[in-house]
């Protein structure tokens, strides 16, 4: 039987999982299809008693045996009637999930460490509302800062949808597969609990850690060594305009005379010089130019010159092992940078 997640203080260690109980899930797990949308029916839908409805039998069969002892007809009476409230509980907990249809959008890709943000769209087609229903991940290890007890509660009325926001930390670079979903409930009396396991199908791509802080970008190639009366930009006085000043940039770029005339509003952000790029100017990334040894740590770095190259605006080309990305920049080329670095 599926043990149940328990509320811990951030300040204590992790529950384990029994190695069986690992066993169990996984065998389970992979009698499931993976697929990206999932309807409750009877087939996928499991229901068993809570501990408090285990006590609730005991005490049920404890009252039941006195009312035999001692002939207690109103003990007959009490026992008959809670069985009842028992049993109609074990319908309307198995009928709050049953017909729910769930449906996942995959997230972006994120860098190692970062939370992935994945939305799960409830659709609720019945005419009746359904309550308590509880949204998380089946590996307590998967959710937002390790935290077992972080599922998400919600109610649903009569013929409505919900997107609710689910966070994932992967902590390797890669395209990694989405880990087991599970969504419960214990309405109306917590004595069952019906829960199904759902297995995503999407895959989720991460990015290398970008290096904090990473070194200088490497020296311009191109016509720039082959013309030495060009500067490399913002290494001369020629300048095109201003821009707000962005976390990178040398102190030698920013307009001290437009940032002191600023100086007496509070909060006034600080202004760089906008140079143009030269003419066949650009930065190529190689995992040599590193100076490293070990290949995250080639990649981590690489990922950071990466973002810092397109935050200046400069053209910029990859070469790894087996392939080679010629010099360019935009979104779509630091996308297809990133991407070649994590599956690299």
């Amino acid at each position: 039987m599926p043990t149940e997640p328990r509320a811990t203080d951030p300040g204590q260690p992790k529950p384990r999982q029994r190695p069986d109980g690992r066993r169990w899930q996984g065998w389970w797990l992979r009698r499931q299809p993976a697929s990206d949308s999932l309807e409750l029916t009877q087939r996928n839908l499991y229901i068993l008693p809570t501990r408090a409805g285990l006590m609730l039998a005991l005490t049920l069969l404890v009252m039941l045996v006195g009312s035999i002892n001692y002939q207690l007809n109103l003990g007959y009476l009490l026992t008959f009637l809670l069985t009842g409230c028992a049993v109609v509980a074990l319908h309307l907990t198995h009928a709050n999930l049953n017909g729910l249809r769930l449906q996942l959008q995959p997230g972006e890709p994120v860098h190692a460490g970062q939370s992935a943000r994945l939305a799960v769209t409830l659709h609720n087609p019945g005419r009746r509302s359904r309550y308590g229903l509880a949204l998380g991940w089946l590996e307590p290890g998967m959710s937002e800062h390790g935290n077992p007890a972080a599922v998400d509660w919600s109610d649903l009325p009569a013929h409505s949808q919900a997107t609710r926001q689910l966070r994932c930390t992967m902590p390797r670079r890669g395209h990694h597969p989405l880990p087991a979903l599970q969504i419960q409930g214990r309405f109306p009396l917590g004595i069952f609990r019906a829960w199904c396991w759902w297995r995503p199908a999407a895959l989720l791509l991460v990015y290398p850690a970008p290096e904090n802080p990473a070194p200088a970008l490497p020296p311009f190639s191109g016509q720039l060594e082959d013309q030495p009366g060009i500067d490399r930009a913002g290494d001369s006085d020629e300048w095109e305009g201003l821009r707000p000043w962005r976390c990178g940039d040398p102190l030698k770029w920013v307009a001290w005379k437009k940032v002191a005339q600023q100086s007496a509003s509070a909060g006034a952000p600080w202004t760089s010089r906008e140079f143009s790029q030269p003419p066949g100017g650009h930065c190529w990334l190689d995992p040599a130019q590193t100076g490293l040894a070990d290949t995250e740590a080639r990649l981590s770095r690489l990922c950071a010159w990466v973002l810092a190259a397109e935050a200046q605006g400069l053209d910029y080309g990859l070469r790894l092992e087996q392939l080679e990305i010629a010099p360019d920049h935009g979104p779509a080329h630091r996308q297809r940078c990133l991407e070649a670095l994590a599956l690299c």
